[in-house]
């Protein structure tokens, strides 16, 4: 019996696109793919046809990939460099290609909606979306870049990383003054 998850139906639906991707999944089918992120694991074997299917907690994992939640963003912001976020045990290969499916599947949002609401609308709703979420990266930037300032300038409970430079520089400069100033004492108090 195949068992279908929502997590399964999704990737089922990126894959269904890609026949190279089918073929590289299927050269692993019947593995399954433990992801772990503490509080929420999925279990995914690869089927034959190089879709996957939910797997029974009773089949044992080829390959568990963990991570944390906490980096959970980093990782959905810059999908080429995810594997480097994650830990990986198991077989090797099949986590290589679990990697590269997940670096390479991308869903095409406007061609699911032009079968919806048809292929001009699909382009303006995908842009308006796009746009949006510009905007709210847009924002987010620009708050983050405000909030420092303001902790540095006006509430200064940050430091520039300049002037802790500057700072460390002029301490090991007193210090070096300060320990030729002691040699020049004793200098003196031996010629004495």
């Amino acid at each position: 019996m195949t068992m279908i998850s929502p997590v399964s139906a999704a990737i089922n639906h990126l894959l269904a696109r890609e026949p190279w991707a089918r073929e590289k999944l299927a050269r692993h089918a019947g593995k399954v793919a433990l992801f772990d992120a503490g509080v929420l694991s999925i279990r995914l074997k690869a089927a034959a046809d190089g879709m996957v299917e939910a797997a029974g907690h009773d089949e044992p994992q080829n390959v568990t990939i963990r991570v944390k939640l906490s980096d959970v963003p980093l990782i959905l912001q810059n999908r080429e460099h995810a594997f480097s976020h994650v830990q990986i045990e198991g077989d090797a290969d099949f986590a290589n290609t679990v990697s590269q499916l997940a670096e390479t599947l991308r869903w095409e949002a406007e061609e699911d909606l032009a079968r919806l609401i048809g292929d001009v609308a699909a382009v303006r709703v995908a842009g308006g979306a796009r746009a949006a979420l510009d905007a709210a990266k847009s924002t987010q930037r620009k708050l983050a870049e405000n909030l420092a300032e303001f902790f540095l300038e006006e509430q200064p409970l940050l430091v520039r990383p300049q002037a802790v430079a500057d700072f460390s520089s002029e301490v090991a400069r007193l210090r070096d003054d300060v320990e030729r100033l002691a040699k020049r004492i004793e200098k003196l108090k031996e010629s004495r």
